[in-house]
């Protein structure tokens, strides 16, 4: 973890496509075509990346269609887990959420091992029948 950077600071956009899939293949998630990522990433309601300096470390956005939303893509890379990086983009996304959509159904998949995080934030596991969490903003 000698690679940590102070400070992060956090922009208040999508990455790019070929940042996006760069913190994806960190995590060991698979790459997407930039021509489908780059306009979903831009069709995002709201996205964060998440800096240290100039390099990108995390990121995160909210999909959704007015109705529902769900907080997608929520990342950080392993050298800066553990770190509350994941609450800061979350932090964000939430705050985003509360004030533009009071009220509506939010939902996620957490990625395996990661519900208690999400907890936190008031989301609660369905039923083994319907995967996925979800709360109210």
């Amino acid at each position: 973890m000698e690679n940590f950077v102070e400070p992060l600071t956090l922009r208040h956009a999508p990455p790019s496509a070929e940042i996006y899939n760069a913190l994806r293949s960190a995590v060991g998630w698979p790459a997407i075509d930039p021509a489908i990522t780059a306009p979903a990433l831009a069709d995002s309601r709201y996205a964060v990346t998440l800096m240290a300096g100039d390099q990108p470390v995390g990121c995160g956005r909210v999909i959704g269609d007015g109705i529902y939303y769900y907080i997608q893509d929520v990342i950080v890379i392993p050298d800066y887990q553990g770190r509350g990086c994941g609450a800061q983009i979350v932090d964000a996304l939430m705050a985003w959420l509360q004030q533009n959509a009071p009220g509506r159904f939010i939902g996620l998949m957490a990625a395996a091992g990661k519900s208690r995080f999400y907890e936190k934030y008031g989301f609660e596991a369905h039923d083994a029948d319907r995967p996925g969490m979800s709360r109210r903003a």
